[in-house]
């Protein structure tokens, strides 16, 4: 998420109280996977092309699930990894200390691969647009589809997702959290927003 929004919802939350509710549960999350995951295989006809990878750093859990659910429909191994994209963000030269994310290729790489990015949230479009920069440097796919868990809107750039587990229409004042297993103990999407900001 953009610094502005995090400042955004901060100083909502520091002068009115906030609320927060549930969105997606983890049955809820598992069945959006499930269903992103057909998807994928039913535009690509099939996994042998596909190459998975996450947006550090829930986008790579993501990911990893998603590999997984196609490989157990196709009965095959799809390679998943995770692109960091820290060096190719627009706001780097305003906030510069930034912690590097490990960036994983699998073994077979990505040129004429069909790469699926995978993210948590889909917000301003700038972490995809620094994503297909990342890629550009990694190798020379064959197409790029994106995928993500959650679209909240208010996109900055002409970036759309082809695979969505929901869409979520937000207020700039709302923050949209999303919990993962393997990083929070729990998985579930969760919004927050000062009382009255609707």
């Amino acid at each position: 998420m953009p610094p502005a929004q995090r400042s955004s919802s901060t100083q909502a939350a520091t002068t009115t109280p906030a609320t927060t509710r549930v969105v997606l549960d983890a049955a809820d999350i598992t069945r959006a996977l499930t269903r992103i995951s057909h998807e994928i295989l039913e535009r690509n006809k099939g996994s042998a092309d596909l190459v998975i990878l996450g947006i550090p750093t829930r986008g790579v859990a993501l990911a990893h699930r998603v590999a997984a659910v196609i490989g157990q429909v196709e009965d095959s191994h799809v390679p998943s990894g995770s692109l960091d994209i820290t060096m190719y963000r627009d706001d780097l030269r305003l906030r510069p200390a930034r912690t590097l994310e490990p960036t994983e290729i699998p073994a077979r790489g990505v040129d004429g691969a069909v790469v699926v990015l995978v993210d948590d949230v889909l917000f301003s479009g700038r972490t995809v647009r620094a994503a297909l920069d990342a890629l550009g440097d990694v190798g020379r796919p064959k197409a790029v589809q994106l995928a993500v868990l959650v679209d909240r809107g208010h996109r900055q750039l002409p970036i759309r997702a082809d695979f969505v587990g929901k869409n979520l229409p937000t207020s700039l004042l709302e923050r949209v959290q999303v919990s993962l297993a393997e990083y929070d103990g729990d998985d579930a999407v969760l919004i927050s927003s000062a009382d009255g900001a609707g």
